[in-house]
């Protein structure tokens, strides 16, 4: 507690001790006055004892209100004049007076991004991994990462993964539409430290560190429909961005030993007949 504090409260103490006396005054002079009272006169005296006792133990800001000192910290209860003031939380139907306004729809964003920050790694070395699913669908680019044998793999699954979350329980997105539209890195610190050599000599020597954003996104009925496409087509040579839509193609269950057309094999069998 501040000095000042210390001192108003004794000067308020005193305060309070002076209207104290003042008030039981006249009670002290008239036990003196009369020396034998009746009865009616020692329960007139007890109803005064009491409630001077109950004076006397009354908080501190009661002395402060006899004083004049005003304080704004008033409930709203206590004046019947003061209407209350609206609060934000309220919600909307009991200010309306009981009309329900009709719910706008809510917007889901187009893009989700998930950014981790302080990766110590280089920036080189994970931008290898994050172009390695660049263009995936989420499903595809977590199967890459769990076989890619790099340990920026692990970073770039565990960011992916709650971009993922994100998405799902955030913004309220598909999981099993979501698509990998970006994923770069951002040079972060590079801490120069001391390296020190043969022959007295040192040199210096780098620990860099980077962030890595990715950002999803929603598949959209075209690539869909592409999707569909190329997962019939088992044997046809995919352009890059195709591949990275259908990076995983289907087991075959029947072998198909020979490749070449219909047209030709009807040929060969008549020549050998």
């Amino acid at each position: 507690m501040v000095g000042w504090q210390r001192h108003l409260q004794s000067l308020l103490r005193q305060a309070g001790r002076r209207l104290d006396q003042s008030r039981l005054s006249p009670l002290y002079s008239f036990y003196h006055s009369k020396a034998a009272p009746g009865l009616g006169e020692a329960a007139h005296r007890n109803i005064l004892w009491s409630s001077h006792f109950h004076c006397t133990t009354r908080p501190l800001y009661h002395y402060v209100q006899q004083l004049g000192f005003t304080s704004t910290r008033k409930l709203l209860a206590d004046s019947s004049n003061e209407t209350p003031i609206s609060s934000p939380l309220t919600p909307a139907l009991a200010l309306s007076g009981g009309k329900a306004e009709p719910e706008k729809p809510v917007s889901k964003p187009s893009k989700v991004q998930a950014v981790l920050k302080g990766i110590k790694q280089s920036p080189k070395k994970v931008n290898l991994v994050a172009a390695l699913v660049r263009g995936m669908r989420v499903e595809d680019a977590l199967l890459q990462l769990q076989v890619t044998v790099k340990r920026a793999s692990k970073t770039v699954y565990q960011v992916i993964h709650s971009a993922r979350a994100n998405a799902t329980h955030n913004h309220g997105l598909d999981p099993d539409r979501l698509l990998v539209a970006e994923a770069f890195v951002g040079k972060g610190f590079y801490r120069k430290r001391v390296s020190y050599h043969a022959k007295g000599r040192c040199g210096v020597k780098v620990r860099p560190e980077c962030r890595l954003t990715v950002v999803l996104r929603e598949i959209t009925p075209e690539e869909e429909a592409e999707i569909a496409k190329l997962r019939v087509h088992n044997f046809r040579k995919l352009t890059k961005r195709e591949k990275r839509l259908v990076p995983h193609q289907l087991i075959e269950t029947t072998p198909i030993w020979s490749r070449k057309s219909k047209s030709k094999d009807a040929a060969s069998d008549a020549m050998a007949a």
